[in-house]
């Protein structure tokens, strides 16, 4: 679950075109966030993108593995897929698949707190 600086750094440089993305580590990983929105996280030097419905069979497609957190465990994954390298070298493909899943998490964002303001009785 190691992650270099030289590997972090380079993520940061690539995804610098989306704004100001700041990085934290997180459980030997590390988190990356664009204005306080947790949208990606990289682990073992291999970056991840938040997904959903929409965006998850672009990850498919390309043959990405999901993110398994416990690799004794490969049924626990998360809804983290891996950026394969060709994207990640790409500034166009990486603008456009960091807004996907820039929107991928404000939507779990949104549903989060949709489901925190429900009245008690109808949860």
């Amino acid at each position: 679950m190691a992650v270099t600086d030289e590997f972090r750094d380079y993520v940061l440089e690539q995804l610098a075109a989306a704004g100001k993305v700041s990085a934290r580590r997180m459980f030997g990983g590390v988190g990356l966030y664009l204005d306080g929105l947790f949208f990606a996280l990289i682990d073992d030097d291999a970056l991840y993108f938040k997904t959903d419905d929409a965006n998850r069979p672009r990850f498919e497609k390309a043959g990405s593995r999901q993110f398994c957190p416990f690799p004794d465990r490969p049924s626990h994954v998360m809804a983290y897929w891996e950026v394969p390298a060709e994207v990640l070298e790409d500034a166009e493909q990486l603008r456009l698949w960091t807004r996907e899943a820039l929107a991928a998490a404000l939507a779990a964002r949104s549903k989060r707190s949709a489901r925190s303001r429900r009245p008690a009785g109808r949860r």
